[in-house]
């Protein structure tokens, strides 16, 4: 198993394989609303090909800490239904982590089952003081830091994109 940058040949199959695994109804969620503002991180994303065929799919999104700090959100992670239970998520999962550590990125994500993610260093607990711009069930919000303690006294809201400066330094810049 080979894990690829993904690249613009990529689009149409991920999104196939993304309905195939989430149905349309995914683009309703809260996580779908924080990827709307700012392109997925092209240097994190990442897909398994098999005969030519995209069978597994993971992306890593930008988003903005209560402390103007940026992070990932992990996902979505897909892996062809008929292929899964073969370690294609855990590789991409693995990889990505690695790549997503070695670019310095202080914390990563993720909105999923806190069983498999635990085993790749995510919790509730590290995710307990932050809030999504939505409804998610809270068990399934959690977080990994990259760099210890990136998440210490980070209360509030997570936004989409990337961080806009605080009025206060636009003004002392201008």
């Amino acid at each position: 198993m080979k894990i690829i940058p993904q690249g613009p040949k990529h689009g149409a199959a991920i999104e196939r394989l993304l309905d195939l695994t989430f149905g349309h109804h995914r683009h309703n969620k809260t996580v779908y609303r924080l990827r709307e503002a700012a392109p997925a991180v092209p240097s994190l994303s990442f897909v398994i090909e098999r005969d030519g065929q995209v069978v597994a799919t993971l992306r890593f999104w930008p988003v903005t800490l209560p402390n103007y700090a940026q992070a990932l959100l992990l996902g979505p992670l897909a892996v062809l239904p008929e292929l899964s239970g073969q370690g294609m998520g855990r590789a991409l999962v693995n990889h990505g982590m690695a790549e997503a550590k070695a670019q310095c990125w202080p914390a990563v994500l993720v909105v999923g089952e806190p069983a498999y993610y635990e085993s790749f260093g995510f919790s509730r607990r590290v995710a307990e003081r932050l809030r999504l711009p939505g409804w998610v069930e809270l068990p399934r919000f959690q977080a990994a830091e990259l760099i210890p303690g990136a998440l210490e006294g980070v209360d509030g809201l997570v936004k989409s994109g990337r961080p806009a400066k605080p009025a206060w330094v636009r003004k002392a810049e201008a």
